[in-house]
């Protein structure tokens, strides 16, 4: 049945929106690139014998051409969910990619998530006044100013914008400005204690 393959890679990624995203499949993707090639060359035959005078191969052509179609929104639709994971995921993590997420994206994804790294870097940089202005920080808008945070691993000497020193040793609890400790949140070497 045309377009079995194909179909798989959607529910694939819909199986893998609950925060998470799977390795690429390159093998179902070849074999739906493959069927779409077998079917493509079948209506090349087909559209010259048709032209020659087989008007009966009309339907059969526009059958294989409505599954080439078929297949090529398919292949798109799970290309573009995975970029945009790799889209949420540089929001959500800034930019360094936690290890299980980077161990599951192809090449030509890391290459597109660092040059999005590097495009948002550099708008960030270039607006709200002489420092830039972060915009993947307060994601949510905060309700205060401060919070509590409770060290993970250890992490070692921070420095806060008014120049203290606070030492980030595992299970230690700070009180600290969320914009300063956002990141480190969302990366997992601290936890926000919510009472």
């Amino acid at each position: 049945m045309f377009g079995e393959k194909a179909l798989e890679l959607v529910k694939e990624l819909q199986r893998s929106k609950t925060g998470t995203i799977s390795a690429i499949n390159e093998d179902v993707m070849r074999q739906v690139l493959e069927e779409m090639r077998a079917l493509f060359e079948q209506n090349q035959r087909d559209v010259t014998l048709a032209l020659a005078g087989e008007q009966l191969l009309f339907s059969a052509i526009q059958i294989r051409h409505s599954a080439l179609e078929r297949n090529k929104r398919c292949l798109l639709a799970y290309l573009a969910g995975r970029l945009n994971y790799v889209r949420e995921t540089r929001w959500q993590f800034g930019s360094v990619l936690p290890a299980e997420v980077k161990q599951n994206l192809s090449e030509p994804e890391l290459q597109w998530f660092n040059k999005y790294s590097k495009c948002l870097a550099n708008y960030m940089s270039s607006i709200g006044g002489h420092g830039g202005l972060d915009l993947t920080q307060d994601v949510k808008p905060p309700k205060t100013l401060y919070i509590e945070v409770r060290c993970l691993t250890d992490h070692g000497e921070f420095e806060t914008q008014d120049g203290s020193i606070v030492l980030l040793k595992k299970n230690s609890q700070h009180f600290m400005l969320r914009s300063e400790c956002e990141h480190l949140v969302r990366q997992g070497f601290l936890e926000h204690i919510v009472h």
